[in-house]
């Protein structure tokens, strides 16, 4: 039997009567010498890390991406000895930046070339005439958007360019990702990191020490069983509308309504069949990808690139493999607006998608994601949750919800509709509803005339744009009503839209700035303020696309 010798009470030592030469109890030791040499001592008082310094990370965000980053940096930052803190833009001024002398702005840009909704108020304010002098205010930009729109990263500019001409220093130039570039954002809070405390480190295991939880994301997406697909829209309309229900079991996963699913889809088969006959190539090639791994080239196709650019004009013969695939960008997951609420359909998420195929230069093209849904996913959708916290009911159940939802936007409120049922059947409700005709695009209507006669869809609008000789739209049933919304607003309703952001979203915007300025007998600029107010208030918010 071994008698251990008294162990050290801060870190544990190997016997010298313990069957080890001493070579390796030497190394053995060792290890444990470096194992608990970052771990916080009851018996012996640690001498405290040196504080960093503080440093802001605020966000601006449509869907919640900035908004996690943000807090993921700044918790990173904490661990490195510096006394950050994250904040969404909407919690935050251009008067507070003499307290936040060092601040990097997070922001993703809404739509083509907007400020996202939380970021829109600071944004006037920081680019109005009564901005505050930042000669000693230091920054760094981290921009995320989409290559596909014109104005790529226009709101992360706007915040470098403004912020500069204020007098601020660049603690390092900005940064613009696409949503293929997830590791250029990671590489600019290194580089941060490095500017800013170049001899600090990430926090030891035993610093950042947390339960080890399974998660699930795009990178990790769990494969669960797709149980209904059903056509919405009628067989004579000009849209293919599919709801979709989605088994949960096993996963672990949950969620609340407003919140989106995220889809990790895989290419066509026939188009990846179609590149291969018009290039030559076998498809079993060995090709690299920017991530640096190797696979088959027919892997690559279907899994893992975005083959969008082959829509208008297929490659040519006798391209070699690896020239095929390196100017292609990564496939990328879709986000849905979850139509369910998991108070009526526990262990399941529903999602209501608008089914893409067109035509163009005489080739069938497909969307990507809504295709594989409605196609291909028999054999499992792989998915994950995306957490909204910028698009949520109001947590006191009385207040009044306005919702303005036309086409595949009316999914969130299908799933507000669910969740004011099972916990507020007695609030009122407002929907406002469009889509081409009421004969066969007229979505979830037996539902939605239940909810009405139940009592708690207390007004239901509709806008069906074709059915007459002059369209009417969404925008235009607000107008209508305009005494009864702002008498709604007034009683602290919460209103919320969901749908197209480059017209519909931008009319209803319109819509609601004409009705606060009429029926509140308001100049403009004092409507616009009040609108922002409910934004600030979070009682208005969008889910726009």
């Amino acid at each position: 039997m071994l008698i251990p010798e008294p162990v050290n009470s801060i870190c544990p030592q190997i016997p010298d009567n313990a069957p080890f030469a001493p070579s390796q109890r030497q190394w053995i030791n060792g290890y444990l010498a470096g194992l608990f040499s970052g771990r916080s001592q009851s018996a012996t008082a640690e001498t405290p890390r040196p504080s960093l310094g503080p440093i802001f990370f605020l966000w601006g965000t449509q869907t919640g991406g900035a908004e996690g980053l943000a807090k993921k940096f700044a918790k990173d930052a904490k661990i490195r000895g510096f006394e950050a803190t994250a904040l969404g833009l909407d919690a935050s001024s251009p008067a507070d930046l003499a307290s936040q002398s060092r601040t990097c702005i997070i922001t993703s840009t809404y739509g083509d070339g907007d400020m996202p909704d939380n970021a829109q108020s600071y944004w006037d304010a920081l680019n109005s005439d009564a901005a505050p002098n930042l000669e000693n205010f230091s920054f760094s930009v981290l921009s995320l958007g989409d290559r596909n729109y014109t104005q790529f990263c226009k709101a992360g500019i706007l915040f470098d360019e403004r912020l500069a001409a204020l007098g601020a220093k660049r603690i390092q130039p900005r940064v613009d990702c696409d949503v293929d570039e997830e590791a250029l954002g990671h590489q600019w809070f290194a580089d941060l990191m490095k500017t800013l405390a170049p001899d600090s480190t990430a926090a030891s295991a035993a610093d950042a020490e947390e339960t080890e939880v399974v998660t699930y994301s795009k990178n990790n997406p769990f494969q669960a069983v797709l149980k209904s697909n059903l056509r919405l829209t009628g067989d004579d309309s000009a849209k293919e509308t599919r709801h979709f229900e989605i088994v949960l079991e096993g996963s672990g996963l949950d969620y609340e309504v407003g919140d989106a699913l995220g889809v990790v889809p895989s290419n066509c088969p026939d188009i990846v069949a179609e590149i291969l006959t018009a290039t030559g190539l076998a498809g079993d090639e060995p090709v690299q990808l920017k991530d640096g791994s190797t696979t088959a080239l027919r892997q690559a196709l279907v899994n893992r690139l975005d083959l969008s650019s082959f829509n208008s004009a297929l490659p040519a013969s006798g391209i070699s493999a690896q020239d095929l695939v390196s100017p292609l960008r990564s496939l990328q997951h879709r986000l849905y607006s979850i139509s369910s609420s998991p108070k009526a359909h526990p262990g399941e998420v529903h999602l209501t998608v608008g089914i893409v195929r067109y035509e163009l230069d005489g080739r069938t093209c497909k969307g990507v994601c809504s295709t594989f849904l409605a196609e291909r996913a028999d054999g499992g959708v792989p998915v994950f949750i995306h957490k909204s916290p910028g698009f949520r009911l109001p947590a006191d159940t009385t207040r009044p919800v306005i919702m303005v939802g036309p086409g595949t936007g009316i999914a969130p409120f299908r799933a507000f509709l669910e969740e004011r049922r099972a916990t507020a059947p007695d609030s009122k409700n407002w929907l406002f509803f469009g889509d081409q005709h009421v004969a066969t695009d007229f979505l979830y209507r037996d539902e939605l005339e239940t909810l009405f006669n139940e009592g708690v869809l207390t007004h239901l609008d509709t806008a069906f744009s074709r059915d007459q000789s002059e369209k009417i739209y969404v925008q235009n049933r607000m107008l209508e009503n305009a005494a009864r919304l702002w008498e709604w607003l007034g009683n602290g309703a919460h209103i919320y839209v969901c749908g197209d952001a480059k017209r519909m979203a931008k009319d209803v915007d319109a819509a609601l700035l004409q009705i606060v300025r009429e029926q509140g007998g308001l100049a403009t600029e004092a409507a616009q303020a009040f609108i922002n107010q409910l934004k600030s208030e979070k009682r208005y918010q969008r889910d726009v696309y």
